[in-house]
């Protein structure tokens, strides 16, 4: 029964003083409603479990802010990166085929659609080149440096 008393304890490699500073120190940075919400739950900083659950949940805020900082392609790449925590490398793979061919489709159907009616020509032989390009009949010509 001692050496239990006489065993220290530590969540994620901190002391229970270490856990209650973080707390107090990444509390300050919760927004007044979230901390007001900590408070109405009983999410204390005195007692080993409590320091620990609230040290979980101060966490878990500061995530959500994190979150809610991202844009829409930040949020589409970071949920892409936790659903392929869950799929094999085969079925990545597949996917990534899958994206690939309708990729493809889409963009040969765009060509379709709205054809290319501009040639270039690039006359290399010079140092100072002229660019020849041709738009719906007209010429038109440019002096380019390369």
């Amino acid at each position: 029964m001692s050496d239990q008393k006489g065993k220290k304890r530590n969540f994620r490699g901190m002391s229970y003083r270490a856990v209650q500073l973080a707390n107090s120190k990444n509390r300050s940075k919760l927004h007044e409603k979230d901390q007001i919400w900590l408070k109405e739950n009983f999410y204390k900083n005195i007692g080993w479990d409590n320091v620990v659950n609230s040290y979980q949940k101060v966490e878990e805020f500061i995530d959500n802010y994190y979150i809610e900082e991202l844009t829409l392609e930040e949020l589409f790449i970071e949920a892409d990166r936790i659903g392929n925590k869950y799929l094999t490398n085969q079925e990545i793979n597949e996917y990534n085929q899958r994206l690939s061919k309708e990729v493809n489709e889409v963009a040969e159907e765009i060509d379709k659609q709205f054809p290319e009616t501009e040639m270039e020509f690039i006359d290399f032989s010079q140092n100072t080149n002229i660019k020849y390009t041709k738009k719906h009949n007209q010429k038109t010509y440019r002096t380019v440096k390369l």
